[in-house]
This record gives structure tokens, sequence and C-alpha cells, in this order.
């Protein structure tokens, strides 16, 4: 998938998103592990807002993603606040790392857009084989809750200065999965310029997840509520895994 179309407006639909809150959630997170990030991987890390925000707060970090469009983005923004990073294109099942690093993290339900059991388990096991021992892997997940009660079967509309979107959820009851589906009309002069794009998110249970950490050499050392150190509930929207790297 190579999200081309959503790269183009993703801040735009995003601003919602509070990235340096999250920074600063991921920071107090870590220090309460007593874990030094140390080098830092930011998995599926899209256009990169969250590894610019903890780069900028002196974190050693770099960023992998599928998307070309989407690292395009992330190279230029990146460049215009003064910060080098390096940004390398792989797919999260079969990343391939020039040598270890202490922390791994995957957030905004960058996981869910792996549909199937095997790219979870392959994506997790790629993280053990490059994390250090005594490592870090932090992820966060949309859950069946929010899948099944907040995105279902509904519709948004999204009118900002750069496009004017309709984003269209449907739920599969069997799968988990939301099929999504992105119409965006964007601003060129006084005409409109459409594209669409169409992927899924897949819900999993947690107790899969920690399951196939547990395979991966990854012990789950915490589950929490997004933004929060507190334990999930049945209404949680998403959840915050922790895992360590088994020494």
């Amino acid at each position: 998938m190579s999200y081309s179309s959503f790269a183009l407006y993703y801040d735009s639909l995003t601003q919602n998103v509070s990235y340096p809150e999250r920074a600063e959630y991921l920071i107090g997170l870590l220090d309460r592990l007593n874990h030094k990030a140390g080098l830092t991987l930011d998995l599926a890390c899209g256009t990169g807002s969250f590894t610019i925000e903890l780069a900028e707060r002196g974190i050693d970090i770099y960023g992998i993603d599928g998307s070309e469009s989407m690292l395009s983005v992330a190279k230029q923004k990146a460049a215009d606040r003064g910060l080098d990073i390096l940004f390398l294109r792989q797919q999260m099942q079969s990343i391939d790392l020039y040598g270890t690093v202490d922390t791994v993290i995957c957030m905004l339900d960058s996981i869910n857009h792996l549909t199937r059991e095997s790219d979870v388990m392959k994506t997790f096991s790629r993280v053990s084989i490059f994390l250090n021992p005594g490592g870090y892997f932090v992820f966060d997940m949309n859950t069946l809750y929010k899948h099944r009660y907040i995105l279902g079967n509904q519709t948004y509309v999204y009118d900002t200065d750069d496009v004017y979107c309709v984003w269209q959820n449907r739920f599969e009851e069997k799968t988990g999965r939301v099929g999504i589906t992105l119409d965006f009309f964007g601003r060129e002069g006084e005409a409109y310029h459409r594209s669409s794009e169409h992927f899924y998110e897949r819900a999993y249970d947690t107790e899969l997840i920690v399951s196939m950490l547990s395979k991966a050499g990854l012990e789950t050392v915490g589950l929490f509520r997004e933004l929060s150190f507190e334990k999930p509930d049945d209404q949680t929207e998403r959840i915050v895994v922790a895992a360590r790297k088994i020494k």
C-alpha cells in the first residue's frame, strides 16, 4: 500500500493529534519503565511528525515506513525544522536494520494496518531481532471496541484549507476489520482534483498480541490506556503496549 494520496493530506486530516503531548507521554512512559531511550527506531513513522517531536527532545531517532510518499513528506518536514533525520523505506514485517537499537516505537495504530496475523508475527520477530537485550518495544493499537462502536459503519467529512475529504468506514464483525475508503477533493485554484485510497485496519485480541510477543522473545510488561498509565478497560479505544526484549 503506497498511501500516495493519503500522504498529501495526512497532516491536514490529523490536526487534532497533539504530537507534543504524545512525545511527552512516551518519554514519561519510558522513564516509568526505568528505560533510557538510547538509539530509537520509529517504525511506520508516516509523515514523521512524531519522529520529529522526539528528535527535538534530544532522542537519537530514525524512521522507517513502507510508503515512499509518506517518507518524502517526512524528509521535507525534518529539513524545514533543521533536523538531519534518517528515513528508510522498509515494510514493518521485513525490517533489516544496520545494527541493533535500544527502543522501537510504533504509534497511532500502525499495527492495525497489518491485517494478517502472520504479518504481525513477522513484525514482532523482526523487531525482536534488532532490539538490544533489555530494550523496549512500545506500540499502540485500536481496540475491537473502537472498531465496532466508534469507527463502525460511520462516515466522516473533513473540510480543511487543503482538502475536502469524505471518510467512509465499513466494519466486518467476523474479522474485526474496518474497511476504510477515503475520497479526497484537493483544491487546485478554483477547481478540485479527486483521488481515493482504500485500506483495512484490523483489531486484535490483547491476549493474542501478548502471546505473539512472547513467541518473538518479547515480554509484555505493561498495558495502558492511551496517554495514561492506567490499565485499559472494556471501553478503551486505544491500548499502549510496552514489551521488553528478554535478555
